[in-house]
């Protein structure tokens, strides 16, 4: 099985969360490939300037050096998160873009999102994990 790690994921790796931290490491070694959004890589690196958070920002530079950054390479993507938005929307169950973005890429790519908020589990043939329980 291959990751995608939503941003609240991130953020806790940054922070040191020993579960996640260890999870990680698992994974790494066992030869999984760990992936982020671009989408996620411009809300940590929102998140980190605006705080000033310039010790963080180092942390995460290191981190990303180790993980795959899918960028949307494929019409395919915007297609799929079009076809999320107007499930939600059309089922009263929206989500905020960025999200549905993330979602997109992972189904397009075969990836496991990894994130700790629930409204993930809304889109239809998603496969989610919560590292954080």
């Amino acid at each position: 099985m291959n990751y995608l790690l939503d941003t609240n994921i991130v953020s806790a790796i940054i922070n040191k969360n020993e579960r996640i931290v260890n999870k990680m490491a698992m994974l790494t070694d066992t030869g999984e490939q760990i992936c982020i959004s671009i989408i996620t890589d411009y809300e940590i690196n929102r998140g980190l300037f605006a705080a000033n958070a310039l010790k963080k920002l180092k942390i995460y530079n290191s981190l990303r050096e180790q993980l795959t950054i899918l960028w949307f390479n494929s019409l395919d993507i915007s297609q799929k998160a079009a076809e999320i938005y107007a499930f939600l929307r059309k089922n009263g169950l929206p989500i905020q873009d960025a999200d549905i973005l993330i979602a997109s890429t992972a189904l397009i790519s075969d990836l496991i999102v990894v994130s700790n908020d629930k409204h993930f589990l809304r889109i239809p043939d998603l496969k989610v994990e919560n590292w954080l329980q």
